[in-house]
């Protein structure tokens, strides 16, 4: 739904709670989420929350999983992502390297359909630290 004169609309998925999608000034008001910040959001909580549920079926213990995603855009319209950046910050006691590169593989050839609808289309390049 469009709110106002500007730019902005109200999203509405399923019986959640609306989401104000706004742009910057003068376009917009600068009061929501921007769309490719929706996109970021999208990957990032999609690609962490299969990475935690692989490392957990590894036996893993994860107590906590954030994600930290950039994108760097093109420089002409349109004006979408060339590239993306994945930090993975996974609290784990027992998570090790061959565990974390694994889940996160799984997650991106198999598991987030974010990721695997991007992938081709935009470079996406993947960190992690265990804490």
């Amino acid at each position: 739904n469009l709110i106002n004169d500007k730019i902005k609309f109200e999203g509405i998925a399923g019986t959640n709670e609306p989401i104000i999608i706004d742009y910057t000034p003068p376009i917009g008001d600068g009061e929501g989420i921007m769309p490719l910040e929706m996109l970021l959001l999208s990957l990032a909580s999609c690609s962490g929350a299969t990475v935690a549920l692989m490392l957990r079926r590894m036996h893993k213990n994860v107590s906590g999983l954030k994600v930290n995603a950039c994108g760097i855009r093109r420089e002409e319209h349109p004006l979408g992502f060339i590239s993306i950046r994945l930090e993975f910050l996974i609290n784990s006691t027992d998570a090790d390297d061959e565990a974390v590169q694994k889940a996160i593989k799984l997650s991106e050839d198999t598991y987030c359909p974010v990721w695997a609808m991007l992938k081709g289309n935009v470079e996406i390049n993947t960190e992690y630290k265990v804490q």
